[in-house]
């Protein structure tokens, strides 16, 4: 745990009791602030207190006496609504803030000089995470991996000098970091997302660009208009920029091309990185990924063997284009995550023939958008509430059968792509939520894996 000495004998208002919630008031307890936290669900608030941690309604709070609020992310700042405790705070003048601000605080006053790097973007985000933290561990980094991930920012190790940080940030907590400056800082990509929280594209992207304003180097994908902006302001203030591309070369930059990662400066490529045979680095969208990983980790000091290592040994991340195993000349993937049709076009860009194992709760727009990628489709095995409707939009094209279960549909796939002696793949990328059979996309993935495993003559991969 990393205790938060930085509020020692303040008092602090703490809002929103889950997971990251509990993390921080331990973390605000544990390092002598004087701490009242609450939520609006009263469970949550008995099982705080039960714990010892103190608890009162913030309406009664004596705003006067109080240094921040610590907001969890879940909870609305400015849109559709401020949530009524920020309502309370910025009445009284009182700054709302988050986790990962408490954690930039903790490492300026111990351990300013700790590598510390900090990852946004609308897609991407945990995979290069996940990526940079394992390079740095392969090359015999002590790095600590955490923020939006789903590991808390304060439940990691204390900072020290030469202990390195990868942080997943969301826009949400970007916005309860105003001191946020990481050593690194990339921003992959900007789709609109989240506008619900946000209100606009604009405001969505200025808050995901405050990552970059203090960064010791910004790592900036310059594949859409608003990176692109961002990227050329922050080289005009004189700033370190590294642009990076999945779609096209740069004179000046790291880019993906032709099944490999490229350093260029000046117009001359002065280093490769081939990520042919690395299945979890697979598919362009990985290209981009790497990309930022690879800038990244040169800005921080590894050389080119570390980090080649680093990629060629990187296990991936579960239910995320996860290869499981093999049966002969057929490779089955767990594509769990992909729970709309947008988060399942990577994968289904990313081969060649397809077993293709399709459905759940449907969302809006159903898969309309993959029309093109039909033809990789080797064949489609339907399941839950969306099976009608995907067979009706995959019509006469392209073969389907209705599973209806998933255990039905793996059997099925794995007796139709064995009979070719090809090269095939059977990949679970649903497009569709998991709730009208699984609790998750998590319990989703992990229930491909065991019958996957369940098959005969099956290897399953190792994973580091």
């Amino acid at each position: 745990m990393i205790a938060a000495r930085t509020f020692k004998d303040r008092t602090v208002a703490l809002f929103g009791l889950g997971g990251s919630g509990l993390a921080t008031a331990r973390a605000l307890e544990a390092g002598g602030a004087r701490l009242v936290a609450f939520d609006d669900n009263p469970k949550s608030v008995e099982a705080a207190a039960a714990e010892g941690i103190p608890t009162c309604d913030l309406h009664d709070l004596d705003w006067t006496a109080v240094e921040a609020l610590v907001l969890s992310p879940g909870v609305p700042l400015t849109h559709p609504k401020p949530h009524w405790a920020a309502d309370l705070a910025i009445a009284a003048g009182v700054p709302v803030i988050g986790d990962i601000e408490i954690f930039q605080r903790e490492r300026d006053a111990g351990t300013p000089r700790a590598p510390f790097v900090a990852i946004t973007g609308t897609n991407g985000k945990s995979t290069t995470t996940a990526l940079v933290a394992h390079c740095l561990r392969a090359a015999g980094r002590d790095t600590q991996l955490g923020g939006n991930i789903g590991v808390a920012v304060l439940t990691l190790e204390p900072p020290g000098p030469d202990r390195f940080y990868v942080v997943e940030c969301s826009s949400y907590q970007i916005d309860l970091a105003p001191s946020i400056s990481p050593t690194v800082g990339i921003l992959l990509n900007l789709t609109p997302d989240h506008l619900d929280r946000h209100g606009t594209m604009e405001n969505y992207a200025a808050i995901k660009a405050r990552l970059l304003q203090e960064a010791g180097t910004a790592v900036i994908g310059v594949d859409d208009d608003y990176c692109a902006g961002i990227a050329d302001w922050h080289e005009s203030e004189g700033n370190v920029v590294v642009r990076i591309s999945k779609e096209r070369a740069l004179s000046d930059g790291v880019f993906f091309a032709d099944g490999e990662v490229r350093v260029a400066t000046g117009g001359t490529v002065a280093a490769r990185f081939p990520l042919a045979g690395i299945g979890s680095l697979r598919g362009r969208h990985n290209g981009q990924n790497a990309a930022a990983a690879v800038a990244t980790l040169l800005a921080l000091g590894l050389d080119h063997d570390e980090v080649l290592a680093g990629l060629r040994s990187f296990p991936g991340l579960a239910h995320r284009m996860e290869e499981v195993g093999r049966q002969g000349r057929v490779l089955f993937v767990n594509d769990s995550k992909a729970t709309n049709a947008d988060a399942a076009a990577p994968a289904l860009g990313s081969f060649e023939r397809i077993h293709w194992i399709a459905g759940g709760l449907p969302k809006e727009g159903g898969i309309a958008s993959l029309e093109p990628l039909f033809p990789r489709i080797a064949k489609a095995y339907l399941i839950g509430e969306a099976a009608p409707a995907f067979a009706a939009a995959l019509g006469e094209r392209i073969p389907y059968e209705i599973s209806g279960t998933l255990d039905v549909a793996v059997e099925d796939a794995a007796r139709d792509a064995a009979r070719t002696g090809e090269e095939e793949v059977v990949l679970l990328s649903p497009a569709c939520a998991s709730f009208d059979q699984f609790r998750n996309f998590e319990v989703r993935g992990d229930t491909f894996r065991q019958l996957v495993a369940a098959l005969p003559a099956t290897e399953l991969s190792a994973k580091g």
